[in-house]
């Protein structure tokens, strides 16, 4: 009896589960029935777009450029160095200042070279006045040669202590000239126009040969050195145009190449292209920029960058065809700026689509392919 109950009870346990799960199967087939007749409701409203979504390819001049950063140099500077080792008595310019061309802007002290150049004066005196000596004991000893009185041998020795002297005193001269010209050293002179970049010392400080004063920039021949690659270089040419930004400055800042260097780089293998600039307040010597190369111009099919996807390696666009989204795949160029609005940047077409098409921008990364959509007449008309 007891064994007879427990199989009624097991029996009455899988019939509870069964029923269970019955009841869960049927609830989700119902789930999948709903689901599945929201979404073709929703497929056969079609996805909503508006205006923003679409564009309608069109051809446009495009300006093809590289984008390049790198340097803006002086390519006129200075290091004004000491000549000789001295106290730097005075230096009346700093940072910043204007100066000219052979402009004084200091002095080393004078003192040691003054008394040198006093002493070098002095031989030079003393040797002309031994070589006037020598040159009229010479004369004298020529006329008593042709009198008969001395030897011939003796004058070989009068003409021979003439030449001596007079090579005494051109060495003398020699060293007084040399003297003067290291007294003037002494004074700080400006070799080029410009503005003061550094100060490198301080009056009182003894500065020694070659010792760094200060240091002259002038802005009035800036240029802009860039690295380009070595693939890229094949399009750039002297007298192509370019521009940089600064940052703080809103405008574009034009450039030009003058000059591509023949040589690359050991480590980068790039080659410095350089390029001339205009005068600009904004413009600094070691200021670093970023800008552009204008590679070329022409008329080409293009489309915004954010309308492209890519999937199974290959560029793709999502095409609307009466109002059906169809996936195309695309052939894309240069990516370039619209000539009549350099703030945008383009993406140039070579194959896949032709003018006309619409396509889909801001929207192609959430609607899928084979969706179907729906455009308002408003929005029609601002895509074309």
């Amino acid at each position: 009896m007891k064994l007879s109950r427990k199989w009624l009870a097991l029996a009455l346990g899988v019939l509870v589960l069964a029923g269970g799960i019955g009841r869960a199967i049927h609830a989700r087939k119902a789930q999948q029935a709903e689901l599945a007749q929201s979404t073709a409701s929703a497929q056969s409203l079609g996805v909503q777009l508006t205006e923003r979504d679409l564009y309608t390819v069109a051809s446009q001049p495009l300006t093809v450029v590289l984008p390049v950063s790198g340097n803006v140099v002086a390519q006129r500077t200075a290091m004004v160095k000491a000549k000789v080792a001295a106290e730097l008595l005075s230096l009346s310019v700093r940072e910043g200042d204007t100066v000219a061309p052979g402009q004084v802007l200091g002095q080393l002290d004078p003192q040691e070279f003054t008394l040198r150049q006093q002493q070098a004066r002095q031989q030079a005196a003393s040797a002309r006045a031994i070589w006037q000596n020598a040159e009229q004991t010479l004369r004298n000893n020529q006329a008593l040669v042709q009198q008969g009185f001395i030897s011939k041998q003796a004058l070989d020795g009068s003409q021979a202590n003439a030449s001596s002297s007079l090579a005494n005193l051109e060495a003398a001269q020699a060293a007084a000239d040399l003297a003067d010209k290291t007294l003037r050293d002494t004074r700080i002179v400006a070799p080029i126009g410009g503005q003061i970049a550094q100060r490198l010392a301080q009056a009182g400080e003894r500065v020694p040969v070659e010792g760094r004063i200060v240091e002259i920039v002038d802005l009035n021949t800036l240029e802009w050195q860039v690295a380009v690659n070595p693939q890229d270089l094949t399009q750039v040419q002297v007298g192509s145009q370019g521009a940089l930004r600064i940052d703080g400055v809103n405008e574009a800042i034009p450039a030009k190449v003058v000059r591509i260097n023949p040589s690359a780089a050991a480590d980068t293998r790039a080659v410095m292209v350089y390029l001339s600039l205009p005068k600009h307040p904004a413009l600094r010597h070691g200021l670093f920029a970023q800008g552009q190369i204008t590679l070329a111009q022409r008329q080409a099919l293009a489309i915004p960058p954010s309308a492209i996807t890519r999937e199974g390696g290959h560029d793709q666009v999502l095409q609307v065809r009466g109002q059906q989204v169809t996936r195309v795949n695309v052939r894309l160029g240069a990516r370039a700026q619209a000539t009549a609005a350099p703030d945008q940047m383009w993406v140039e077409v070579l194959d896949g689509i032709q003018p006309g098409d619409r396509i889909l921008v801001n929207a192609a990364g959430t609607v899928r392919e084979g969706a179907s959509v729906q455009v308002s007449a408003a929005s029609a008309a601002a895509s074309r």
